[in-house]
């Protein structure tokens, strides 16, 4: 006999999930603090140009200072698409618990898409002016 998933049961797993990540980023921070020392970018160390996610762990860190205007300083595409990200997570978040599929919906994928073009556009004008 099959037993399926509860909801309470795929609540704890996505909050165990998101209490993993959370963790793993805190640690990476703590690094970083420590060593001073953090992943360099594989396609800045290759091409000399910035990528959409250069200055992400540097716009976290000054987040995690609540440092909104260093953050920005460091990547204003990814600062301002963080509220959609929030957005989405949160709606294929519920979608999971209540259904137990993380299956996008069409605004997922529209908000999804257009993130792709914002960061897109983003990565090439940044290295342009």
């Amino acid at each position: 006999m099959l037993r399926t998933d509860s909801a309470r049961a795929r609540l704890l797993r996505l909050a165990l999930g998101f209490a993993a990540i959370l963790a793993a980023g805190l640690l990476y921070a703590l690094f970083i603090g420590t060593t001073g020392q953090g992943l360099p970018c594989v396609f800045h160390t290759v091409t000399g140009l910035e990528c959409p996610g250069c200055g992400v762990s540097r716009m976290c860190l000054a987040l995690l200072r609540l440092d909104f205007a260093a953050a920005w300083s460091y990547n204003p595409a990814v600062m301002a698409l963080l509220p959609l990200f929030g957005a989405v997570a949160a709606d294929m978040s519920v979608r999971y618990v209540l259904t137990g599929k993380f299956r996008e919906d069409r605004f997922c994928s529209i908000a999804l898409v257009f993130s792709a073009v914002v960061l897109t556009v983003f990565g090439v004008l940044r290295n342009i002016f």
